[in-house]
């Protein structure tokens, strides 16, 4: 098959990517939204999913008669692997790598505004109320990052440098590693709870890992634990994680993904004063779409090319090999 000028289909929301002169160069471009997508999907030999919440390849994936490779602008594949797509030979790559550094920055962030009650601060200077207060230290507290790719290798490394004492829940037990200290299993996962201040998840979407933190999870945890989740909202049954926060089994959470995204405004999430939440943002700053792009555009030229291509995910796993 000539690949020289392959289709590609760029599947966007309101916004189309920008900066897409270069592919455009490297291939015949065809954009739609979703409900163009059967019909531009006939001959074509790449799919670009720009926008990676839409569930509708599933629902068109019999047009996808010449399709040999998918490419998702995020970092969270769980949408796209709907059993055509997974059961076939079509590759699946990820844009992991674009958000590793800007997410761990975020986290920081998000740990530092609890331990310092950043969030009391505003509250009060909105109410233009003096109120002096003593703060935690972050130096010398634990945190729990689970998930060992790339995100929460850099969770780790920032925190550390934070003077947090950092461990991590991955596939495969480890001691010492240089950016996550002690590694435990992901059956581990509940007796490590109670040992720390700070739970970070960072971890796929999988049948294994939907639901990790449930009532017990949440249980285990320390009253004055605060839970971060800057991967993905099914990783929390989050009636349980109002319940725990409503009866203060635990101090705070910070959530930047929900099972329904975005939040609906009837949530109790949004009212409680121990809880942070923002709209799936702890990646996206300034440039990342141009960076999804050129992300794109390297494959691209490996695919026509006929070179192995960057970010391959393992389709039965959920994440990229090598990952966590």
């Amino acid at each position: 098959m000539d690949m020289s000028q392959p289709i590609v289909v760029v599947l966007h929301g309101a916004d189309r990517p920008p900066a897409m002169g270069p592919v455009e160069a490297l291939s015949r471009v065809r954009y739609t939204t979703a409900g163009g997508l059967w019909s531009a999907l006939n001959g074509a030999h790449a799919l670009f999913v720009w926008d990676s919440r839409t569930p509708v390849l599933a629902r068109v994936w019999d047009a996808a008669d010449s399709l040999r490779w998918v490419h998702a602008a995020s970092a969270g594949v769980d949408n796209l692997l709907f059993p055509g797509l997974r059961d076939s030979d079509v590759l699946l790559t990820n844009s992991r790598g674009v958000f590793d550094e800007p997410m761990a920055e975020y986290v920081l962030g998000l740990v530092l505004a609890f331990a310092k009650d950043l969030p009391t601060t505003i509250r009060l200077q909105q109410r233009r109320h003096w109120s002096h207060r003593e703060t935690e230290r972050l130096a010398g507290s634990r945190a729990l990052v689970v998930g060992t790719g790339p995100i929460g290798r850099a969770i780790g490394r920032k925190l550390g440098a934070a003077g947090v004492i950092v461990s991590g829940v991955g596939r495969v037990a480890r001691a010492a590693d240089p950016d996550l200290g002690d590694v435990v299993p992901m059956a581990g996962l509940r007796a490590a709870l109670p040992h720390h201040d700070w739970v970070v998840l960072a971890a796929p979407l999988t049948p294994e890992t939907t639901g990790l933190i449930d009532a017990a999870a949440l249980r285990a945890m320390r009253g004055t634990a605060r839970l971060v989740n800057v991967g993905r909202g099914g990783l929390v049954v989050q009636p349980d994680l109002i319940d725990a926060l409503d009866s203060r089994e635990i101090a705070g959470a910070a959530f930047d993904v929900f099972r329904d995204d975005p939040l609906p405004p009837s949530s109790p999430l949004w009212d409680m004063p121990n809880v942070l939440i923002s709209p799936h943002m702890s990646g996206d700053v300034v440039g990342w779409r141009e960076e999804l792009v050129r992300r794109f555009q390297d494959n691209l030229e490996r695919f026509r090319d006929g070179r192995p291509l960057v970010n391959l995910v393992d389709k039965r796993r959920g994440f990229v090999r090598g990952g966590s």
